[in-house]
């Protein structure tokens, strides 16, 4: 062998192979034939064989941003550390550089400055848009719209790409049942069959073709069971059953891998007595065994160091053997891997294998991205300047806002505003505000981008609008580490929302939680109205009851009084850039709302975690008049405020004639269930028509009902149209007693409807 320019190292191969080690002046060519099948394993390894151990480690750190690339290197500490390690080569990843002209630096610097020139991959937080802020994940969802929700993604990466980013931290996929999280305002809700259709749409929506430099790498999150933690409060400890687990939690992400998600995060919890980070069960032998995963897995923020406070780990040097023997193969600022492996290989405690296996699978996610053929691809400023806040784009975020609206109430027809004649009073701080709609993880975005929704009812000049706020929603500082106290004292500004109220024929009513008030490390223990926003309603609706509702907020919220008074309700959720603009033509019905909630609503935050797909339990009903002894509340109903799948129109719709082809199927066969659907309205409108299966009798206790299938329809008034459904073994399957997914003879319901709780239903038998 001999070296050449210090650089690269030539080897005798028997096939021939293009051997890509960063930009163009250090591309080697060895004379050496292929065949198309393993191309990419054979320069994947051939860059491998010229690495040395700390190499190989290097590519399994990623750093945070760690100085102003534009000024000055840094001399000292931590960050002349982390400088000097990316000058070394040890730096497979930047986490949270974006913009052109620093990630065209950094990317420099490993490509031109290091032995190898291995490119660097750089993250973001994408989570539900860059600059440019789509609704959250969970409004998304409500929307029920698999290629919307997978343009909007589309629209993410494409911005996100045009600054040099070519990775997001998404799609989260957790099954969320407890509304106290957060984090529930990032997935997709409580239902494991829409989580997993949503997933594979975000995927396919960031992901697109990785040749394009207008794509970018999806990771699904967080493997695995974040959202069942005790509580509802993050990072709170999860222990659940393997039933549990394989057939609620496990779906989603065994859905993305089968769309081809190139990257996976493990999860802060610990699960059943093992934290994630360290699982060897998760990620070795389900993710990476038994669905063969083939991309890499990244650890969530310093979470490899957590096990330390988990109790699992003694110190940062056995975290990093435990992470990497458990699969885990990149280091999210930790810095565990870059500091300890090399010393836990030549102490025999980490087999050198394993370093190889996980390099191996950055290094060919770099390779998919077309980095080795070109660093640079995604740094083009002018591309930059052209894309960030494009017309299209804006276009595309409205289009997904308006389809995530969800009107829950709307009685006698309060809604669609009239467009001319009237006085309007607009009221509450969340009217006005233009950055609490762009929600908690807005951290490309800048603060006051959104259009509120006071600027989006200006838009419409034939009704007379007069504004008051009322009352503040939070009093102190707002930044993205959340330190702001909510208003729970001053209501000095009631007075003057109550007089324009008292002159208004109709009040619009903005309320809800503050963008910061969901998100990462918010949870929260009373899910109603924040501070004095309760108040304020019922003084308003004291002096004008024609009252329309705008919920913002990140969660589902408790909200008793408002259905048992208010006439009209629209869940607006947090809806991004063009939140205003959305939520004025659904109010004005130039656009006619199809949304249907992804999660329940509460009637109070003790009934939480509260679901549609629950156990039927021994004792479901009272069996004898007054009876205690069956499961249920002495003070509350059992009922959710909101069911999952709810969500009503300016168009009425009537479900009909539910048919069967047949009443029964054995293995291998099929039925079709059909229903009819008319508009008995008077506009145009769509409708998410829902399909539901309850299997009677199990191995293991089945839920009440499930999701197993959902289409949208769009009808003219006075319009029907047949759904037809299919059912066969497959739908059918579930993980049962004998540890394994199958179909089990036996008596089950089909249920179609508008909602999981009004549904029209029919038996049918399967046979083995």
């Amino acid at each position: 062998m001999r070296q050449m320019k210090h650089k690269f190292v030539f080897t005798s191969f028997a096939i021939t192979a293009v051997l890509i080690a960063g930009c163009s002046n250090k591309i080697i060519k060895s004379s050496i034939s292929y065949s198309k099948v393993n191309v990419l394993e054979t320069k994947v390894d051939s860059v491998l064989k010229l690495m040395t151990l700390e190499e190989k480690v290097g590519q399994l750190n990623q750093y945070n941003g760690f100085w102003e690339i534009t000024g000055p290197t840094p001399k000292e500490g931590q960050a002349a550390k982390k400088y000097e390690d990316l000058k070394k080569g040890l730096v497979g990843s930047m986490l949270n550089v974006k913009g052109v002209k620093d990630v065209t630096a950094l990317q420099k610097i490993a490509v031109e400055q290091t032995r190898l020139g291995i490119p660097l991959i750089f993250g973001f937080d994408v989570i539900h848009g860059y600059k440019t802020i789509s609704p959250i994940p969970l409004a998304e969802a409500a929307s029920w719209d698999l290629e919307a929700i997978k343009k909007s993604a589309a629209i993410a990466a494409e911005e996100a790409s045009s600054v040099g980013l070519n990775w997001t931290f998404a799609p989260m996929v957790d099954i969320s049942r407890d509304a106290r999280w957060g984090r529930v305002m990032e997935g997709a809700g409580e239902d494991t069959y829409l989580g997993s259709k949503i997933a594979v749409a975000r995927v396919q929506g960031f992901q697109g073709d990785l040749s394009s430099n207008k794509n970018i790498l999806a990771c699904a999150k967080h493997f695995a069971g974040y959202a069942f933690a005790e509580s509802g409060r993050d990072y709170n400890t999860v222990d659940v059953s393997e039933t549990t687990l394989q057939n609620i939690i496990f779906p989603p992400f065994k859905a993305t891998v089968d769309a081809g998600v190139r990257t996976f995060m493990n999860s802060f919890n610990e699960l059943n007595g093992i934290p994630a980070t360290g699982n060897s069960y998760l990620q070795r032998e389900v993710l990476k065994g038994d669905w063969k995963f083939d991309g890499f897995v990244v650890s969530d923020w310093g979470s490899i160091n957590e096990m330390i406070s988990h109790g699992y780990a003694k110190d940062s040097k056995h975290a990093a053997e435990i992470a990497l023997n458990a699969g885990s193969d990149m280091d999210m600022e930790s810095s565990a891997y870059v500091e300890h492996l090399v010393a836990l290989v030549n102490e025999g405690k980490v087999k050198e294998s394993l370093i190889d296996d996980a390099a191996r699978r950055i290094l060919k996610v770099k390779f998919e991205l077309g980095l080795f053929d070109n660093p640079y691809k995604y740094c083009d400023e002018n591309r930059e300047k052209e894309t960030v806040g494009s017309p299209a784009i804006q276009e595309g975020v409205l289009d997904m806002a308006k389809k995530s609206i969800v009107l829950l109430k709307n009685q006698n027809d309060l809604l669609p505003l009239k467009k001319s004649g009237q006085k309007i009073a607009v009221i509450g701080a969340l009217a006005n505000d233009k950055t609490s709609p762009l929600g908690s993880w807005r951290i490309a975005a800048d603060d006051n981008t959104a259009v509120s929704v006071l600027e989006g009812l200006e838009n419409y000049k034939g009704n007379q609008l007069n504004y008051a706020k009322g009352a503040d929603v939070s009093v102190g500082r707002t930044q993205f580490i959340w330190e702001t106290k909510i208003n729970t004292t001053d209501k000095s500004g009631f007075e003057e929302a109550i007089a324009i109220a008292k002159q208004a024929d109709i009040v619009v009513m903005v309320l809800g939680e503050h963008g910061l008030q969901s998100g990462e490390g918010r949870s929260r223990s009373d899910i109603g109205l924040p501070g004095v926003q309760q108040e304020l309603l019922e003084a308003i609706f004291k002096v004008n009851p024609n009252v329309v509702l705008v919920l913002n907020n990140g969660r589902p919220l408790a909200i008793p009084w408002a259905d048992e008074h208010i006439p009209a309700i629209v869940e607006a959720w947090q809806l991004g850039t063009q939140s205003g603009n959305a939520i004025a033509q659904v109010l004005y019905g130039d656009y006619n709302p199809s949304g249907k909630l992804p999660m329940t609503f509460p009637r109070n935050v003790g009934q939480v975690p509260i679901y549609y797909n629950y156990k039927n339990t021994g004792r479901p009903v009272m069996n004898e008049p007054d009876s205690v002894f069956w499961s249920h509340y002495i003070d509350e109903k059992n009922t959710p405020l909101y069911p999952f799948g709810y969500g009503l129109s300016y168009s009425k719709f009537e479900y009909s004639d539910m048919q069967l082809t047949s009443n029964s199927f054995a293995k291998n066969g099929k039925i079709e269930v059909s229903v009819n659907i008319k508009n008995t309205g008077k506009v145009t409108g769509k409708e998410v028509v829902q399909m539901y299966i309850r299997d009677l009798i199990g191995s293991t206790t089945r839920p009440v009902k499930e999701l197993k299938g959902f289409e949208m329809i769009e009808l003219n008034p006075n319009e029907t149209k047949k759904v037809v459904f299919l059912i066969d073994e497959k739908t059918i399957q579930y993980f049962t007693a004998n540890a394994k997914w199958e179909s089990e003879p036996g008596d089950f319901k089909v249920f179609i409807g508008g909602s999981s709780a009004k549904t029209l239903e029919r038996d049918f038998q399967y046979f083995n």
